[in-house]
């Protein structure tokens, strides 16, 4: 009898796109064995959505440290928003779903607490740098995931730069690659506008009125134009890559450089974080100076890598709260008992 897993790895040649990325092609850098149910990306999927690193990601910031209100968004539904925008768009593009749902599952695994602010102290006092990308290939790595999902989790991030890119360093060789990229600015710009509005850091009319011209005056019709240009532009030029008409795209652009410029940059979005950055700085370079306390903290008996290697590692997992209770324990004196 044909196992399940290449019944579905045929459907994959019969059904989807000639430009889509087939289960049955995909590498991965130490061979292992081949499950009878799940494709080779289904298999990357299970992966990822099994770890541990996935599951810290519902504690970790999104934008809005430690909200009190139970609807802001976590690191965690952001990134199932990425994942279903960029199903979406690979279903309707008859791309490989399955590989669109590993890498978008698996993008921000590297997040730091505290959102991007965690990020950026890492990455101004640690000597080589720190960015939540590399972090992410660090995780997924020892997984032993498909090249696939390991290249469109290395290519997603754009800060500031070029939503779309034809740099080979930046545009993943899969569509689907290239879908997870634009599906996860897709996703952030809306709910964290969402999030904003509730939060009453803006309200709906401080959208400029181009873009709500635009994209649409609801959080459910902004990301529907969105996708559906994407599908447009994507068709009308062949599958040569995933595109965004000029028009969108520009407008795109204008509404995260007002995000920037109106939520994530204001002082009062920014004045907790700050805070928070204190005690991210305070717990690296506790953690360097006491090597023993950080070994029994990972459960290790000796170091496998440089120990400033695992002073990341261990903060850069940890969630918002973890970290504050790991300060407060360490910093904060107790009262005697």
């Amino acid at each position: 009898m044909q196992v399940i897993r290449e019944l579905l790895e045929e459907k994959e040649k019969k059904t989807l796109s000639s430009h889509a990325a087939l289960s049955s092609k995909a590498s991965r850098k130490e061979a292992e064995e081949e499950c009878e149910l799940r494709t080779r990306f289904q298999k990357d999927r299970d992966k990822i959505l099994h770890s541990k690193p996935f599951r810290r990601l519902k504690h970790k910031t999104q934008v809005f440290l430690n909200p009190v209100g139970d609807h802001y968004r976590t690191r965690m539904t952001h990134t199932l928003e990425v994942m279903q925008i960029g199903r979406t768009m690979a279903r309707a593009l008859h791309l490989n779903e399955d590989l669109v749902e590993a890498a978008a599952l698996g993008h921000d695994l590297g997040h730091t607490p505290f959102g991007h602010s965690g990020e950026a102290i890492l990455n101004k006092i640690h000597p080589k740098g720190f960015h939540h990308v590399f972090q992410s290939v660090r995780i997924v790595d020892p997984l032993n995931v498909t090249e696939e999902v390991r290249e469109a989790i290395a290519k997603h991030s754009k800060g500031k730069g070029p939503i779309l890119s034809d740099d080979p360093k930046l545009k993943a060789k899969t569509l689907e690659g290239q879908v997870v990229r634009l599906a996860d600015i897709i996703a952030y710009v809306n709910h964290d506008l969402d999030d904003a509005i509730r939060a009453e850091v803006l309200t709906f009319q401080d959208i400029p009125k181009r873009l709500r011209e635009i994209f649409g005056n609801t959080h459910s019709e902004r990301i529907e134009t969105m996708i559906k240009d994407v599908m447009s532009a994507t068709q009308e030029h062949g599958f040569d890559k995933i595109r965004m008409s000029a028009e969108k795209l520009e407008a795109l652009i204008e509404l995260r450089a007002f995000m920037f410029n109106h939520i994530y940059e204001t002082d009062r979005v920014q004045r907790e974080l700050k805070k928070a950055q204190k005690m991210v700085e305070s717990l690296y370079f506790y953690y360097l100076e006491h090597p023993d306390q950080l070994l029994s903290e990972i459960s290790l008996n000796e170091f496998t890598d440089p120990i400033d290697q695992h002073v990341i590692d261990f903060i850069s997992g940890m969630t918002d709260r973890y970290a504050i209770n790991k300060y407060r324990e360490i910093f904060l004196p107790f009262a005697w008992s």
